[in-house]
């Protein structure tokens, strides 16, 4: 019998095992949380909606919840909409979503709509045991998990005995009564302010406490969720106290049991470095351990209010006074490095070898990081700068070492493991493969970087050569997703049994699974979501007490994920072309007359200035980038990521403002446009307005899954004007410039590899912030369809204006070698030095192009899996052979190339 383990799927399957110590649930996609989705969905602007959706995937989230209740929307119908429309997306509807209401109608409406096995949140017996059977049959037919609150007719649970009471009775009516797989509930037995000054309140934390203990103990399977930020609403305003009392009852809850909820453990960052104090009296309040627990809490909560976390510890010099060992450790952890070579020089002192310093206090420091960080009790920017202190005090140590080693022989230390990792062929971009590197460095990982655009055969040289114990591949474009294939052929066909790692903003679980793991039977193949999970899977790969369990383990779950895909792909059903054709989007265009820009042709912008460019910065991207989740600017004061995400962005505006003074960048920029019409699926380019001669040819993709509810299978084609009227057609290419990589590069030759990440991710966000900054331009100047637009950073980063700038590469147009044509027309890499790559990726990484359509109705889309009718049609009208189209295409045609599987990839182009 398989284990009672909660499955959860949207179009992939989402197992809650033993190994995820903690779930978290995304929020943004409701309206009482949001006040943005709130205002989309209020205005009915889904396009927007479902890109609220898209980025809480795209950073993370295991599960979305979706809730609609709100005074003045119509929530049943709202609800049903927007999953009618996020089932068309399967970058979005690939996790399993939460439907979420007060309304059982609009749960149910719901259920009727979302594919996959949802959660229902919530239901509870406030109404009675009757309506409570109802609502969970119902539940259970429609194959949902449920949320129950701890809530009865007499109201909300309040004490431990009533929680226990209420979620005793709702379990044994839902297992015993109703049939309710017992592994598919999830009790939220409420978490109530404690500290308030009520002395009913003082014992709200051990109650939740010791209910999730019982529940856990003595209703099998079932699972337990909470808000943690209540706790602590009577102390808002005082962040140190909130995070002491977060990390204190986190750290109870857990151990009882508590498993899911809305919360980012990172508040326990400095769990064992909170104030002994202040833990105290925490812990006295948390625990209910004295009468006077709220009155000490507060008199010690006065010497922390307005303290700034990390900030506020690194300017408290008491630590100076600390032993060496000591000192050191705490500048790991806190990312001081002010004080660094003294204390290394005072370390080797002390020492008989300088390599006893490495080997003692400063792996002891960083074993101490590593833990924190793989608990999460760390964010990943902490963990970066503690790595940057540790190459600082090596470097220190380095030279005595060097000489140690001529006069004696002396060997270097051992490392935990080597580790070979390389952006594959043909593609660029390394931050996050940079970033997995400096978290594995922090653990006593040797890692060996190739860099970016490897080939295989170096990959595999240098591999046999340094005798590496893993490999470790990364890729951004979906090309790298057939390189990474090629990749695992290359290493079975030549002997190799190392483990290979997969990661990637394109890679994926289901890609691994079906795609790699089975060209590489001589060793495993692992897909790493993460640089938080990269320690624990090398750890266990390469542990002889482990590795075989552990790879077993995985080979299992990928060949039942590869067959779950392969029945879910299988029981789609998608439209011929030329049905999809006859159901393409109808515009009117007799209601809509197409403005012709202010020039036709090509245009180099070069009037940049970097200080206006950081004015249209969308910062959310850029928290994305170092594992902090949430929305600029309230991760700012967000409960748990708060003090790391404004540390983060202080030394972000730091550099932001030399980059800016010494003009470290020199962006450039050429945008044109020319006369177009759409024929077919395609937008053919013409040299004048008299149309007579055609310039080129932009070839786009239909969509070709089944539509519901009379909603139409669009291509990029459908928002251009057919032949007869006048219409137009944009493209652009702008780029932060090369200077990048150099100025990174200085950084890492001063150890410094927080620096050299900062000032990648910055200039990624500068090429982004100019693409913004250049469509705001083409609307009101350039082209001028939109001559009085008014709108401010948050209606731009929310694209409220008209008009769309899609890109080859992307879910709208997948095929990547549509750049070509757009690079030609533009004669880019002459006006901007920016060239393409082989797998078209374009170097320098900082930089984007792509199409502008002025239609008002345009909106993004995602073209998803195709059939061969169509790939064939494709290369006809592409006159290339359908082998170099497949290639390209590969990771959304719903047909086999070989024969032999049904090809996937659960994701398709990269976004920003």
């Amino acid at each position: 019998m398989p284990d009672r383990l909660l499955r959860l799927s949207g179009l992939e399957p989402f197992v809650l095992t033993p190994d995820i110590p903690f779930v978290n649930v995304g929020e943004r996609t409701n309206v009482t949380g949001s006040a943005r989705f709130r205002k989309l969905i209020t205005t009915r602007d889904y396009a927007a909606a479902l890109e609220v959706a898209r980025d809480q995937v795209e950073n993370g989230a295991q599960i979305i919840d979706i809730n609609m209740d709100e005074g003045l929307i119509d929530s049943k119908a709202a609800m049903v909409e927007f999953l009618n429309l996020l089932a068309a997306e399967p970058d979005i509807a690939r996790v399993p979503v939460m439907i979420d209401s007060s309304k059982w109608e609009v749960i149910e409406a719901g259920l009727q709509c979302v594919q996959g096995k949802p959660v229902v949140n919530s239901i509870s017996m406030k109404e009675g045991e009757d309506q409570f059977r109802q609502q969970a049959g119902l539940c259970l037919a429609y194959g949902a998990a449920v949320v129950v609150m701890a809530f009865d007719e007499q109201g909300q649970a309040d004490t431990a005995a009533r929680k226990i009471q209420i979620c005793q009775r709702a379990y044994r009516i839902l297992v015993d009564e109703v049939g309710f797989p017992p592994e598919d509930i999830i009790f939220d037995p409420n978490i109530f302010a404690v500290a308030t000054g009520i002395e009913e309140h003082d014992n709200y934390g051990v109650d939740f406490i010791e209910a999730a203990r019982w529940i856990r103990t003595n209703l099998p399977h079932a699972h337990v969720s909470g808000g943690v930020s209540n706790l602590s609403f009577s102390f808002r305003g005082n962040e140190p106290v909130r995070e002491a009392m977060h990390a204190v009852f986190l750290y109870h809850a857990i151990q009882a049991g508590m498993d899911m909820g809305i919360v980012n453990a990172g508040q326990l960052a400095v769990y064992d470095q909170i104030d002994p104090d202040l833990r105290e009296a925490c812990e006295d309040v948390v625990l209910n351990r004295r009468a006077d627990a709220t009155e000490r809490l507060l008199e010690v909560a006065e010497r922390y209010r307005g303290e700034g976390g990390a900030r506020a510890r690194e300017k408290d010099l008491g630590w100076r006074d600390w032993p060496i060992g000591k000192r050191l450790e705490h500048a790991l952890v806190n990312g001081i490095t002010e004080y660094i070579e003294a204390d290394t020089e005072e370390a080797r002192g002390q020492a008989e070898r300088p390599l006893h310093v490495i080997e003692g206090p400063l792996m002891a420091g960083m074993n101490v990081v590593g833990d924190l960080f793989g608990a999460g009790k760390m964010f990943l920017p902490q963990v970066v700068k503690s790595a940057r202190v540790m190459k600082q005090a090596v470097a220190v140590l380095l030279p005595y070492m060097e000489e140690e080693k001529r006069l004696t022989g002396a060997t270097d230390r051992e490392s935990a493991g080597r580790i070979l990792m390389a952006t594959v062929k043909g593609d660029v971009h390394d931050i996050g493969k940079n970033i997995v590197g400096v978290v594995l460095a922090c653990n006593n990982y040797e890692v060996i970087d190739l860099g970016v655009m490897v080939p295989p055969q170096k990959i595999l040289e240098v591999a046999r050569a340094e005798k590496v114990d893993v490999i470790g591949l990364s890729g951004l474009i979906t090309p790298s997703l057939d390189e990474m294939v090629h990749m695992a052929a290359e290493m079975e066909r030549e002997g190799f049994t190392i483990p290979l790692l997969i990661g990637g903003a394109t890679t994926s679980k289901i890609h691994t699974a079906v795609k790699i793991a089975p060209r590489y039977a001589g060793g495993p193949a692992v897909y790493v979501t993460d640089a938080s999970r990269a320690v624990g899977v090398v750890s266990a790969l390469l542990s002889p007490a482990q590795r075989d369990a552990y790879v077993e383990g995985i080979r299992t779950e990928y060949q039942d994920v590869a067959a779950r895909h392969e029945r879910a792909e299988a029981a789609k059903t998608r439209l011929p072309l030329a049905a999809a054709r006859a159901n393409r989007l109808a515009m009117d265009w007799s209601a809509h007359r197409p403005v012709a820009p202010a020039f036709t042709g090509t245009r180099i912008v070069d009037d940049w200035d970097l200080a206006q460019i950081a004015r249209y910065i969308d910062w959310t991207p850029f928290f994305q980038t170092w594992e902090l989740k949430g929305v600029f600017p309230r991760i700012l004061e967000d409960e748990a990521q708060g003090e790391a995400a404004r540390n983060l962005y202080r030394d972000a505006q730091e550099m932001l403002g030399r980059i800016i003074e010494g003009r470290w960048f020199r962006p450039r920029a050429v945008v044109g446009f020319w006369p177009a019409n759409a024929v077919g699926d395609d937008i053919r380019l013409f040299t004048g307005e008299d149309r007579g001669t055609a310039l080129a040819t932009l070839h786009t993709l239909r969509q070709q899954v089944t539509k519901r509810n009379g909603r139409p299978n669009v291509a990029l084609a459908d928002f251009v004007a057919p032949e007869g009227i006048a219409d137009h057609v944009g493209g652009f290419v702008v780029t932060a410039g090369p200077e990048e990589a150099e100025i990174a590069a200085r950084y890492e030759r001063a150890n410094d590899d927080y620096g050299a990440i900062m000032v990648k991710a910055l200039a990624d966000r500068i090429a982004e912030a100019m693409a913004e900054m250049l469509h705001e331009r083409v609307r009101k100047e350039f082209w001028g369809y939109a001559p009085q637009e008014d709108l401010g950073p948050e209606d731009l980063i929310a694209e409220r204006y008209a008009g769309i700038r899609p890109a080859p590469g992307y879910p709208a147009q997948p095929d990547h070698t549509e750049k070509l044509t757009l690079f030609r027309l533009l004669d880019a890499e002459a006006a901007t030095g920016v060239t393409l790559t082989e797998s078209m990726a374009m170097w320098p990484g900082s930089s984007v192009s792509g199409l502008y359509l002025a239609h008002p109705d345009a909106y993004y889309f995602g073209v998803a899996r195709i059939e061969e009718d169509q790939a064939r049609d494709y290369a006809d009208r592409k006159g290339r052979p359908l082998a170099e189209i497949e290639r390209w295409l590969a990771p959304i045609l719903n047909y086999n190339r070989t024969g032999t599987a049904p090809e996937a990839a659960d994701r398709i182009g990269e976004r920003a």
